[in-house]
């Protein structure tokens, strides 16, 4: 099954969304911001049937959405903090991407706590207590057994099993659940954007918003830095910690939340994620992460991210010091900091509310409607970005008085959305199945005319040459960057990037001709 044109990316098609929008073409719903909530909102506009121009200054995915924890959650930690309302909305669209629009792209991934010293038989029977309300908002989401097993307790010797590098010293077993793993974040927006183009949605990166009204935004083209007008009906600024730079009244404490990027073999290679108890922190746990590229994540910090907003965040040592002394409290041998491959921060972008503390600010969205007629939508996190979306669009309907359908999303498939069955006989390599879902076939098929491109474009990686090429084709990958940081996650690891530079240039070899892409 070959894509369909209209959901295909690339440089070609950029230039001539572009050029269209510069003669003056006037959409309903003109977006800023590719991030997951911003991807989202185009699709939901687009499957409406309204006209949709989404734009980035940068990638897609370049901002927040590429630096989660790479989890599909149901909000359990919202839950023993009160957040009832913002728990089950996690669990309810983590239920509709595993069962509905990605289930190619998510899988239930193991999280085991384990009962060590540290935790008390007190602490040990609250979080067990917590665990089973976790599994009462599965229910009441709807989200079958099938997809997410019942959480248990397990003995010391099954704990070791899925943990290995545990101390075994005092472990008296361990509380197993479970919750919804992404293949990757960014892999997800690239498959909402595609889907929305499938729509019919024009999906310009490399596009910066200088300033935005109400009737659509001055911007420029960052490849050419020609500037121009996109007209509108609608806008919705959906720039998530950045949003206060393009409407008034945006009031944001964002938080940055860093992630260890370690090798598979530093840990044990395991088999299930961690939970492990912060200390003086009730309620609050750090996670190790197993990837099914060998990598293992290990986060997540939560502090407060004063001043201007970078571009791309960096984690502090402090922060890297503080995630390996909690991983050591319950290791039986300590992880280094040469251990350390690579290391990532993201920016979340909450609303300003009471409390001292970032980690103690609602989790919840919001939609602001600026004087100016721009919508914005804040706060929320990566697992609601389809709610977010949907409550947007809402909003700019009325606001506007645009005449559309109703939202479709919570059961339209993504590009290459399948069931378990479908995707178990598609004749492709398993990790392409992971990454692309039915169109695995398609990307290995690159291959047949250019055996090369099924070597891997780094020592150990699972990525191959055929990869890089699909997504100059279809995903729109512009340079080295959109290609090993965000299409891959190749560059979380600064020598593996190096490794696969050459790969990445000669992919973009096959970009289309005549579009002046760099």
């Amino acid at each position: 099954m070959t894509p369909p044109a209209t959901s295909s990316l690339n440089a070609s098609r950029r230039a001539s969304d572009l050029a269209t929008l510069a003669a003056g073409e006037v959409v309903d719903v003109l977006v800023v911001g590719l991030g997951a909530t911003g991807a989202g909102a185009a699709l939901d506009a687009a499957s409406r049937g309204l006209s949709v121009a989404a734009i980035d200054a940068h990638d897609l995915a370049f901002g927040t959405s590429r630096w989660s924890s790479k989890l599909v959650h149901g909000g359990l930690r919202y839950l023993a903090s009160g957040q009832v309302g913002v728990a089950h909305e996690s669990a309810v669209e983590r239920g509709v991407l595993m069962a509905h629009t990605a289930p190619h792209l998510v899988r239930a991934l193991p999280f085991v706590l384990p009962l060590t010293p540290l935790v008390s038989g007190s602490s040990a029977a609250a979080a067990m207590a917590g665990i089973r309300a976790g599994d009462l908002l599965r229910l009441s989401a709807r989200t079958p057994r099938a997809v997410l097993p019942r959480p248990r307790r397990l003995s010391a010797v099954e704990t070791l099993r899925l943990a290995p590098a545990l101390r075994s010293y005092g472990l008296r077993g361990g509380i197993l659940s479970w919750d919804g793993q992404l293949t990757d974040d960014a892999r997800l927006v690239t498959a909402i954007a595609r889907t929305a183009a499938a729509h019919g949605a024009r999906i310009i990166t490399r596009c910066r918003a200088l300033a935005l009204t109400g009737e659509g935004a001055h911007v420029r083209d960052e490849q050419t830095g020609e500037e121009l007008v996109i007209r509108a009906r609608a806008v919705i600024n959906a720039t998530g910690v950045w949003a206060g730079g393009l409407a008034e009244g945006v009031r944001l404490r964002p938080s940055r939340g860093t992630h260890l990027v370690l090798r598979a073999e530093a840990l044990g290679a395991p088999l299930s994620g961690l939970h492990l108890p912060v200390p003086g922190a009730s309620g609050r746990f750090a996670l190790v992460l197993p990837q099914e590229d060998g990598r293992v994540y290990v986060g997540l910090t939560d502090e407060p991210a004063d001043g201007p907003i970078p571009d791309v965040p960096q984690p502090t040592e402090a922060e890297i010091g503080f995630l390996l002394d909690l991983v050591d409290s319950a290791l039986e041998v300590p992880v280094r900091r040469s251990d350390v491959a690579g290391a990532y921060a993201g920016l979340r972008p909450l609303l300003d509310g009471p409390g001292g503390r970032t980690a103690d600010l609602s989790r919840r969205h919001a939609v602001l409607r600026g004087a100016d007629g721009v919508v914005t939508i804040v706060g929320g996190k990566l697992t609601t970005y389809r709610r977010m979306a949907e409550d947007a669009l809402d909003a700019v309907i009325e606001e506007r008085g645009l005449t559309a359908g109703p939202c479709r999303t919570a059961r339209l498939p993504l590009i290459g959305a399948a069931s378990g069955p479908e995707l178990g006989r598609l004749t492709a390599p398993a990790h392409l199945v992971r990454r692309y879902g039915a169109e695995a076939p398609d990307v290995a098929a690159l291959a047949a005319a250019d055996p090369s491109l099924l070597d891997p474009v780094a020592p150990g990686s699972a990525t191959i040459g055929a990869e890089l090429v699909w997504a100059v084709l279809h995903e729109g990958a512009l340079d080295e960057s959109d290609l090993l940081d965000r299409r891959t996650r190749i560059g979380l690891i600064a020598e593996d990037r190096e490794a696969a530079l050459p790969a990445a240039r000669r992919a973009l070899a096959h970009a289309p001709a005549g579009t002046g892409s760099r």
